[in-house]
């Protein structure tokens, strides 16, 4: 006897054998219970949902001498006839290759005539968006208005091409992709059953690769199991047949992307090709890798929503921690671009290497996202004391000339310099010259700009994406009780951050990290500006003069 695929084998007999479509089974089964069956129904849906297997147990269903809440018994001759494929009463047609007008004309024909057993004559239409617009046209007046014992049941994959007054004559049903979960759980109870000997691992990972389809699971596991027939089934068994990566490689070549180590990359990509791993099931692979990272930066209790083991998540954790999200958001615009032109290219790897080379040289691209990056790179460094030396002769315009600042000099109190100091390194102008003068401010005001003005590095930082790109080159100065103005030393960054919502974003960070209801305003620099203002409270002031200080009133 030849061998059946188990997709075959295990194709859904009752509503009580279809996995991961609870909403649809309930609804029919209701449906049937209640006596109140539609004429026409539209399954909709991904490959290996169930959608042709419910139509057969429902064309089964409404045809059952003896029906067990709502399913078809499988005992009576209706059934026996009908699940052999004897029952003139359901006819199933591919509309793939019967797709023409003359087609639906005999079925038009065929309607006229009641059913020689049973109660319904039931016709299912397969991928009935391959049907000519003619077809369609000679369709419409017989799914509306079809004799008493007929019910259509369409099927598709691709809804958007079914016309809008054939779905306005249909109950739509949307068959929803199957969980990891259900489909593991499902082959496991299949190879039990089967008697095959498999890891748990290599199922959740054969369910995985099978993208929501329990008939991609079934194939997927048939193909291994044919393979390594009469040995146990593992893990790196599945990852080998199927071409596909182990995570571990993943974090190795994640972080030779986020420490820009190109060569590691091309080589690492080099060893998968020479073992013979599919390139084009590694770009999704990576590009799921890095969804992972972004969840774990983005979501609190993102653990929950990761289907993997405590090693991997540990290492996960551990990758997400080597870079920001903006960053990881680069990366995946440039694996999902990846993945769109990899199915048709001929040189899939060379593509692979340039998407890499990207990633490790964000100079290279000039689009908004890569520059953020690059820019994010350069605080870093200052931050850490790497810098390059400023152009020779270079000025901000309006400030007077500066004089070369000694590695390690702290700067004078006062001078604002952004990103918690960084500016200095990175050849912002210190004024030369005349000594800075003192301003006395009252305390509240004076705790409210030395607050800011310590932790402006980090609020700019934390706040990223604009704010940080053009928050840079800032100096924060008292502008009154409960306000400060930021000082932009840039046209170009001030047109972008003196917008409202910009300004709004800034005060309700304050607000809501530091408790304090402070009004921020903005303006450019002027021309000659000194910003070396020593601010100092009034008590302090009267310190330093040791005189007494007659207030005149006008």
């Amino acid at each position: 006897m030849s061998y059946t695929a188990l997709y075959r084998k295990w194709r859904p007999t009752g509503f009580k054998d279809v996995k991961g479509q609870d909403h649809i089974v309930r609804t029919l089964k209701n449906q049937i219970t209640s006596n109140r069956i539609g004429h026409a129904y539209l399954f909709c849906g991904t490959r290996g949902t169930g959608k042709t297997s419910i139509a057969k147990i429902f064309a089964r269903a409404v045809n059952c001498e003896n029906p067990l809440d709502g399913s078809p018994c499988g005992q009576c001759r209706t059934c026996k006839n009908i699940a052999s494929g004897s029952s003139l009463n359901v006819v199933e047609i591919d509309a793939a290759s019967n797709n023409g007008v003359e087609n639906i004309r005999d079925i038009r024909e065929q309607v006229q005539y009641p059913p020689t057993e049973g109660r319904y004559r039931v016709y299912i239409i397969d991928e009935v968006h391959m049907l000519s617009t003619g077809a369609f046209n000679a369709l419409l007046k017989t799914l509306e208005e079809p004799p008493s014992y007929v019910v259509f049941i369409l099927a598709t994959t691709e809804v958007h091409r079914i016309p809008i007054t054939v779905l306005s004559r249909c109950q739509r049903y949307d068959f929803k992709r199957i969980t990891i979960q259900t489909l593991t759980d499902r082959l496991k109870e299949l190879s039990l059953a089967e008697q095959i000997q498999v890891e748990e691992k290599a199922l959740a990972y054969i369910a995985k690769a099978a993208d929501g389809s329990m008939r991609d699971a079934l194939s997927l596991l048939d193909q291994c199991v044919a393979f390594h027939f009469g040995e146990t089934l593992t893990y790196d068994h599945v990852l080998d047949i199927l071409g596909a990566v182990d995570t571990a490689i993943f974090s190795r070549m994640f972080r030779a992307v986020a420490e820009e180590k190109t060569r590691d990359c091309i080589c690492q990509l080099e060893e998968l090709v020479l073992q013979g791993r599919e390139l084009g099931q590694f770009v999704t692979d990576f590009t799921w890798y890095l969804r992972n990272l972004l969840l774990l930066q983005a979501s609190d209790d993102a653990e929950d929503l990761l289907d993997m083991s405590s090693d991997n998540k540990k290492l996960l954790e551990e990758d997400a921690r080597m870079t920001d999200g903006e960053t990881l958001m680069r990366y995946i615009r440039v694996f999902s671009e990846l993945s769109n032109q990899i199915r048709y290219a001929a040189q899939k790897r060379v593509l692979v290497e340039l998407a890499f080379i990207k990633l490790t040289k964000p100079q290279m691209e000039h689009n908004y996202d890569s520059i953020i990056e690059r820019l994010n790179k350069i605080e870093e460094q200052l931050e850490e004391g790497i810098f390059a030396a400023p152009p020779a002769g270079a000025q901000i315009s309006g400030l007077s000339p500066v004089s070369p600042v000694p590695a390690g000099t702290q700067p004078q109190a006062g001078t604002q310099l952004p990103e918690g100091g960084a500016g200095l390194a990175a050849g912002i102008p210190v004024p030369v010259g005349n000594p800075p003068g003192q301003v006395s401010l009252p305390r509240a005001q004076l705790e409210d700009l030395q607050l800011i003005r310590n932790e402006w590095g980090k609020i700019v930082k934390s706040l990223g994406g604009v704010i940080r790109s053009s928050f840079r080159d800032t100096v924060v100065e008292p502008s009154g009780d409960s306000c400060l103005c930021v000082v932009f030393l840039s046209v170009e960054n001030y047109e972008i951050g003196r917008r409202p919502t910009i300004m709004g974003e800034l005060e309700t960070y304050v607000k809501n990290t530091y408790g304090k209801d402070i009004y921020f305003k903005s303006r450019l620099i002027g021309s000659g500006e000194r910003l070396d203002t020593i601010y100092v409270s009034e008590e302090e002031l009267k310190e330093h003069i040791h005189m007494d200080i007659v207030v005149e009133e006008d």
